[in-house]
């Protein structure tokens, strides 16, 4: 099963960081990919760009197009890795090690969806 593993953190908090701890930080996130990569087990994997970028589309009578993402939270989601996985605990382990010592991970089971298909 695939498991989606969320990225938040706070964007201020992130653009504050020096080169040199953004380089560990992603030097330690790109080793446990390449361990999953090298596993067969790693799918896509994405950094959004700044919240600044975003824009959202809200349901209405007719859709609304906004500036921004809108979130109901103080971190912003940053990125993802999608990830094969035998179980939830399997998954969390892989967020273990991904985490480092600042923001968090969200892991949630992934539904593939088909178009006239449906859900997988």
């Amino acid at each position: 099963m695939f498991y989606c593993i969320l990225c938040y953190n706070l964007e201020s908090e992130l653009q504050a960081w020096t080169r040199e701890k953004e380089a560990t930080v992603m030097a330690r996130r790109e080793a446990v990919a390449h361990m999953l990569a090298t596993e067969g087990r790693l799918g896509p994997v994405g950094k959004l760009m700044p919240t600044t970028t975003a824009m959202t589309v809200r349901a209405s009578r007719e859709p609304l197009v906004l500036d921004g993402p809108f979130a109901e939270t103080k971190e912003q989601l940053l990125g993802f890795y999608l990830v094969d996985c035998k179980s939830l605990e399997d998954a969390l382990e892989v967020a273990r090690r991904l985490v480092g010592e600042t923001g968090a991970l969200e892991v949630r089971p992934l539904a593939q969806f088909y178009p006239g298909i449906g859900l997988q």
